[in-house]
């Protein structure tokens, strides 16, 4: 009663029962850690120092700690539930599973009147909207919301293949031990516990703890910050993808260029036949001017040879007209060989120019003969390489001719005639 609040931030009250009274001050410094707000009427617990106040004379308790009158008992309470509980294993660190890296949806449980689930809802929609995010309400406070707490985590459980979530949150924002003592329920830990999907808690603030937060596989400060934990591995699977995305058109261009560049070697190597037949024309020149040379060669030779036998005659009187009649001999034949041996040079050079010729495929064309190309431009030789409905090319003496496939004979069947 007699509640007071200076302007210093001091707080002055009186404590009363039914038998007595007494004057209370507690500083700034203590009263700004009540974890709530002091009210005329309200019942508590003080933890205080006897002090007197000299001006007047009056003693007075100066108060160090204060909290709502039965927190005392409940907290003791919580310590002996926690005791059994943990030696039953069921906080030991073993048991805890790992949350998934790229979860499919995200179940919540909670109140959806609390700005608990207002909070995890902007922070997954901020960091990965493609989540789906499943809600299974629940009262956070009160007499059956532990009971409830529990039947919505074990429904969240059974639904999960149906539901497509892979992990749970378990959440409510901040408040008292008496506020936060449906999520000690023993109901509550144990459902937990039991639950195959990952469980996360993101209860009250910072510095509360319950037993559902021991229990669970992991614990988060904060509803928030329960939410950035299950989409971590979102958030970090959509930078990557942002990542890749910006490099996918440099290595694709990269691609492109290499594939330009690989084009251009391979035209600088590939050879018109029309070039392959002038350096046969080529060859074969040269080769005849080799062979005119080695025939004078060998006409100059035999010329001498024949001046030399012809002196030789002429030194061998008195046989001398003989002789020459022998050279004349000698030089029809030298002059027969020599004709002879030209004549077959040339037959044989008339022989490779038509061999030549037959070579030349614009000369095929000429004789009523194509070229078949498929769509890559390659020379097809056999039918069955291609299939119907493939794209062609004909090359003809005087045009191209682009066609379609319709049907592949076997050689020596009766094609269907033409139609009209």
């Amino acid at each position: 009663m007699n509640l007071t609040r200076a302007a210093s931030g001091h707080v002055y009250f009186t404590l009363r029962d039914s038998d007595a009274q007494v004057r209370c001050v507690m500083y700034r410094s203590r009263a700004q850690l009540i974890p709530f707000r002091l009210q005329e009427g309200q019942q508590v617990e003080v933890r205080a120092l006897t002090t007197l106040y000299e001006p007047r004379g009056e003693f007075q308790l100066q108060v160090e700690g204060l909290r709502a009158a039965g927190c005392g008992r409940l907290f003791e309470a919580l310590l002996r539930l926690k005791e059994r509980l943990a030696a039953e294993g069921l906080f030991d660190e073993a048991r805890k599973r790992p949350l998934p890296a790229l979860p499919r949806g995200i179940g919540v449980v909670t109140s959806t009147a609390g700005a608990a689930l207002h909070d995890v809802l902007v922070t997954l929609r901020r960091r990965a909207a493609n989540l789906r995010v499943v809600i299974y309400p629940s009262p956070v406070q009160g007499a059956e919301a532990g009971n409830r707490l529990a039947d919505a985590v074990a429904s969240a459980g059974r639904r999960a293949q149906a539901d497509g979530i892979d992990v749970l949150l378990l959440c409510r924002g901040g408040g008292s031990l008496e506020d936060l003592w449906a999520f000690n329920d023993e109901t509550l830990v144990r459902t937990i516990a039991a639950c195959p999907l990952p469980v996360v808690t993101g209860i009250g603030h910072e510095t509360d703890f319950t037993l559902a937060d021991f229990v669970a596989d992991v614990r988060a400060a904060t509803p928030t910050a329960a939410a950035e934990l299950v989409s971590a591995g979102t958030v970090e699977a959509l930078g990557e993808l942002t990542r890749y995305a910006a490099m996918l058109p440099r290595l694709a261009q990269r691609q492109v260029d290499r594939a330009w560049e690989r084009s251009d070697r391979a035209r600088a190597r590939l050879r018109h036949p029309r070039d392959r037949l002038a350096r046969q024309q080529e060859r074969v020149d040269m080769l005849t001017a080799r062979l005119q040379r080695a025939a004078n060669v060998r006409t100059d030779l035999m010329k001498l040879r024949a001046s030399a036998l012809a002196q030789r005659l002429r030194r061998a009187a008195p046989a001398m007209a003989k002789r020459h009649e022998v050279l004349a001999a000698l030089q029809g034949r030298l002059d027969h060989g020599v004709a002879g041996q030209l004549l077959q040079g040339r037959q044989r050079l008339d022989s490779l120019g038509a061999q030549l010729g037959q070579l030349d495929p614009t000369a095929v064309l000429a004789r009523g003969y194509a070229i078949v190309r498929n769509q890559r431009g390659q020379v097809v030789r056999l039918g069955s390489t291609l299939s119907p409905g493939e794209r062609i090319k004909i090359e003809t003496n005087d045009t191209h001719i682009s066609a379609q496939v319709e049907t592949l004979l076997a050689k020596g069947s009766n094609p269907d005639p033409l139609p009209d």
